[in-house]
């Protein structure tokens, strides 16, 4: 009998639909496996077809090619290692979130999703046919438990695979990121080796799709819950992790345990490598923005910089007659502190000619709201035509708060292809963007140093669409505002726990209104990194015709 078992883990990143490029990952990995004498070359849940893939999952064709690709690499990847993969399973009339198990040039086992998630960003209860819970799976003479992702989350899973012979867990994953998400798995997988006995190796994939970020950050436990191994977060690698019999039963030999960053870290890294890999996985390579001396636009400036680097993005100050001196001056001391490109293109004449335009239609109406949106409209105009002529993909800049209340011109400043902060509150821009001045990453392309000035950290936040305007005018402040914000979206909460929070009914009234009455505009916005388990698309879906107000309070 073996006294040594080496797996091979992939925390690697696929590209959603790209079949063929995806498995070429998979024969690069097991080829890594072979080379130093692995048992078994694991990759994460849904690999093959990347991960979310939502309705594509449904298409049969998209099915069949997942599946043949699978089949096809059993048969290349035969003289050498096992390797298991996530892919999509029909059986019948049924399909399965399943992972494959091939040696020997075939399909040997298969394990089959019993928990489908439901919940935030997943509908796999939709998509899924839930498997039945099933024994472990052998490997030479090891037998492995492989609960999918949601299945460890359970007891059920990992104690039946326990009980009918399992001699330690492999749990692939398709985990993506929010605040405190690493402490959240950490926390079930201990739960789950402490109830079995067994050395559990956590196994999740890395990259960005759409709105979300996979962080990797893979793990091996032994018994008793000790950490033996940790992977670094956000970085593609292929790492060999050794289990060895001893006495009483197999344990995951120590090795490397990289650095958990802080979630300040975490959610700046999880901005750079969504807008990086959203930007290579559709084929863009450069970006503008319009930079407007706030804070929001050189955040998102800064990131843009850090992930694509300064040579790659394009900055546009647009001014009007409100735009104060002092934000001219900021964006560009802005884009020279970050080395971008910074171009100047005033917009008095086109909103000239455009008032002239409208004059007929407007003649005996006060100017209002109406026109000062005028002024972000052309903005979008303006930029979404550099973008078309240069091929540079438009970043729009609006935060999480604007993005709530609908503190922003849609087909204006909302215009655009991505939003990096989408999911970050004002507040925690302000802090973001101290924490970026103070601290530097191998892994960001932009310059070290305060990249950001503080003075426009610190001025009063303003549209500047009239004159002496402030944001503060129209809603409570930002402290006030994202407090209600959290209470009211991510907490789900009532206006009577607004309320009983210290907060105005008034307030609380008035934010929960303009959060359902911006519906469409968040419908019709670019989508953005996702931070936290209730960002705006997948993880809250509200209808756009909504009578309903909360009367509590």
């Amino acid at each position: 009998m073996t006294d040594r078992f080496r797996v091979t883990l992939a925390q690697s990143n696929p590209v959603v639909g790209d079949i063929q490029g995806n498995a070429a990952k998979v024969r690069l990995a097991w080829e890594q496996g072979k080379a130093e004498g692995a048992d078994l070359v694991a990759l994460p849940e849904m690999f093959i077809t990347g991960y979310n893939a939502q309705d594509l999952w449904l298409k049969p064709a998209f099915q069949q090619a997942a599946m043949e690709a699978v089949r096809q690499l059993a048969t290349d990847c035969a003289d050498g290692p096992a390797f298991a993969v996530g892919s999509p399973w029909r059986e019948g009339t049924e399909l399965f979130n399943a992972y494959l198990i091939c040696r020997g040039g075939q399909i040997s086992s298969r394990v089959l999703k019993h928990h489908l998630p439901n919940e935030t960003v997943f509908d796999e209860v939709r998509i899924f046919d839930a498997g039945s819970l099933g024994g472990p799976y052998s490997v030479g003479n090891t037998r492995v438990g492989s609960p999918i992702c949601e299945d460890a989350w359970h007891s059920d899973v990992a104690e039946t695979l326990e009980e009918t012979g399992a001699e330690f867990l492999l749990v692939p994953n398709g985990s993506p990121y929010y605040r405190g998400k690493f402490e959240t798995r950490l926390n079930h997988m201990v739960a789950r080796v402490i109830e079995t006995g067994l050395p559990l190796i956590y196994l999740n994939m890395v990259g960005g799709q759409d709105d979300q970020v996979f962080d990797g950050a893979s793990f091996a436990l032994n018994p008793g819950g000790k950490l033996a191994v940790q992977l670094p977060n956000f970085e593609e690698t292929v790492t060999s992790v050794d289990l060895e019999r001893r006495p009483e039963g197999w344990r995951v030999v120590e090795g490397e345990k990289a650095h958990q960053p802080d979630e300040w870290e975490q959610d700046y890294r999880v901005m750079v490598f969504a807008l990086r890999d959203y930007m290579r996985k559709t084929g863009f390579r450069q970006v503008l923005l319009g930079l407007s001396g706030g804070v929001d636009s050189a955040l998102v400036a800064t990131i843009a910089a850090d992930a694509l680097g300064a040579e790659n993005v394009r900055c546009v100050m647009l001014p009007s007659e409100y735009t104060s001196p002092e934000s001219l001056e900021d964006a560009e001391a802005c884009a020279k502190a970050l080395g971008t490109r910074y171009d100047y293109l005033p917009i008095s004449d086109v909103r000239q000619a455009a008032t002239a335009s409208l004059a007929p239609f407007f003649n005996g109406t006060d100017p209002g709201l109406t026109e000062e949106n005028l002024q972000s409209r052309i903005r979008g105009l303006l930029l979404m035509a550099m973008s078309n002529k240069f091929g540079e993909m438009l970043l729009t800049t609006g935060n999480k708060s604007e993005v709530a209340v609908g503190y922003a011109t849609i087909y204006g400043d909302m215009s655009g292809g991505y939003n990096p902060i989408k999911d970050l509150y004002k507040t925690r821009v302000f802090e973001t963007c101290r924490w970026r001045n103070s601290n530097h990453r191998a892994w960001m392309k932009g310059p070290k140093g305060e990249v950001i000035p503080d003075r426009i950290i610190i001025k009063p936040p303003s549209a500047e669409l009239r004159e002496d305007q402030k944001d503060s005018d129209s809603l409570p402040d930002y402290p006030e505002l994202d407090r209600l914000l959290e209470i009211l979206v991510d907490e789900d909460g009532s206006i009577a726990d607004c309320v009983a929070a210290g907060y105005s009914a008034e307030n609380a009234r008035k934010v929960e209104h303009l959060i359902y009455i911006s519906e469409y505009k968040r419908f019709q916005s670019a989508p953005g990194a996702r931070l936290t388990k209730r960002a705006f698309w997948l993880d809250r879906r509200y209808p756009i015709v909504n009578g309903w107000r909360d009367p509590s309070g």
